[in-house]
């Protein structure tokens, strides 16, 4: 068979995948196909693969879901209309996988998929724990921010689902109010790229990225961009400044959901007798590092690959005693040859997880226990897995539900010897 986006099958969903699409298979085939249920018999039109290859040649084939023959009883109306299966898979906007999903099942599927991936990379005996809803609402309204593109036609909107074509929406159901007004206020705009951010103070920033922006010139023909606006975000009786254009969690909870787990997993594991260095890695603008002082922490090392992030995070914290570094992780705990206490480990590393370089750095420190905070649960997994093989303990596991109506999900773990 010679596969062409027009190609159509009839396929039995029987399970979800890591990344919001669904498992079927078709002779003998997996198919990963996008707006579909568990239980589920859809019509799904096969897409070509990319770069052209032969399909008959690929190990799994990718589908997109064109008609529902037989629905889940958790199908419900898309809450955003502009991306129901109603409309053309290529029409469809991004950024609301299962948003077609009843949200108490979104949590099951959630579950699910971080149960395979601690099952298939972490090794046996560990249960997924339940996924909490941090809201009692109808999962929409959270973004705190958002970034839509700019065709040659001026028009702003989201990507398509899977791919670089920009499609003009009427609403933005998963946007903060004032960000969705401001949204679609936008008009005639340069081809680029806009966020929309709406800190702690409810006013909207407008960011433009032009596709022909050129950093600013500076002293002996160097360039660099303008340096961004700082904006300030707020958790607890803390006050965080971060860049406008940096990294700071979308949902308007999540920071302090976060940080309260993570000071609810360490509290009983911060030893504040006796002098220990406690680590904050990944530590951005030092939103755990404040955690760890919260506890009675009184040496901590926050360590960022981001300048601007680590100055931030030396201003936010600068009446607590902490010491803030830029410097990749790696590289910082390749560093630390010897002498002192290690007391507890704060780690929350990017989407791709800290790896088994950092695993094994960590362990070496002798840490007395170690919170890991992921955004991705195969990722996670894998970490745990080398974890588990050096002596650690997986204690507790939580799971929140922090960006309804998206596969993504946030874990936070605590790990002891």
């Amino acid at each position: 068979m010679t596969s062409s986006a027009a190609d159509l099958l009839d396929l039995d969903i029987t399970g979800i995948a890591h990344g919001g699409t669904f498992i079927a298979r078709h002779e003998g085939r997996v198919v990963f196909v996008s707006d579909a249920i568990p239980g589920e018999r859809v019509r799904a039109r096969l897409l070509a693969p990319v770069g052209g290859a032969d399909a008959d040649n690929r190990s799994f084939w990718r589908a997109e879901t064109v008609e529902v023959l037989e629905a889940s009883e958790h199908r419900r109306p898309h809450f955003w209309a502009e991306a129901d299966v109603a409309r053309d898979p290529a029409d469809r906007p991004g950024g609301a996988d299962l948003g077609h999903i009843d949200l108490a099942h979104q949590r099951v599927l959630k579950r699910q998929v971080l149960s395979e991936a601690l099952d298939r990379f972490a090794g046996p005996g560990l249960e997924a724990p339940e996924i909490e809803s941090v809201e009692s609402g109808d999962g929409t309204a959270w973004r705190t921010r958002v970034t839509l593109h700019v065709g040659d036609d001026g028009e702003a909107g989201p990507f398509a689902a899977r791919s670089h074509r920009v499609i003009p929406v009427s609403s933005h159901p998963l946007a903060r109010p004032a960000i969705a007004e401001a949204a679609l206020a936008l008009r005639g705009e340069a081809p680029g790229r806009i966020e929309l951010v709406e800190p702690a103070d409810g006013e909207v920033r407008v960011i433009r990225r032009a596709e022909t922006e050129r950093p600013a010139r500076v002293a002996r023909g160097f360039r660099r961009r303008p340096t961004p606006e700082v904006i300030e975000e707020v958790v607890g009786d803390r006050r965080f400044q971060v860049d406008a254009t940096g990294f700071w969690q979308v949902h308007p909870r999540a920071a302090s959901v976060l940080d309260a787990a993570v000071y609810g997993l360490l509290e009983d594991h911060v030893d504040t007798e006796s002098a220990r260095t406690h680590y904050d890695l990944y530590g951005g603008v030092g939103l755990f590092s404040a955690t760890l002082a919260d506890l009675g922490a009184t040496d901590i090392v926050t360590v960022e690959s981001s300048p601007r992030a680590t100055e931030h995070a030396r201003r936010n914290l600068a009446p607590l005693e902490v010491t803030a570094v830029t410097a990749r992780v790696e590289r910082f705990l390749a560093s630390r040859t010897g002498g002192g206490r290690t007391g507890t480990v704060v780690l929350d590393p990017p989407r791709a997880g800290a790896g088994r370089q950092v695993v094994e750095a960590i362990h070496t420190l002798s840490p007395e226990a170690i919170t890991y905070v992921a955004c991705d649960p195969v990722a996670l997994a894998r970490d745990l897995g080398t974890f588990r093989g050096l002596g650690w303990n997986v204690d507790r596991l939580r799971g929140f539900d922090l960006f309804p109506h998206s596969h993504h999900f946030e874990v936070v773990a605590l790990l002891t010897r």
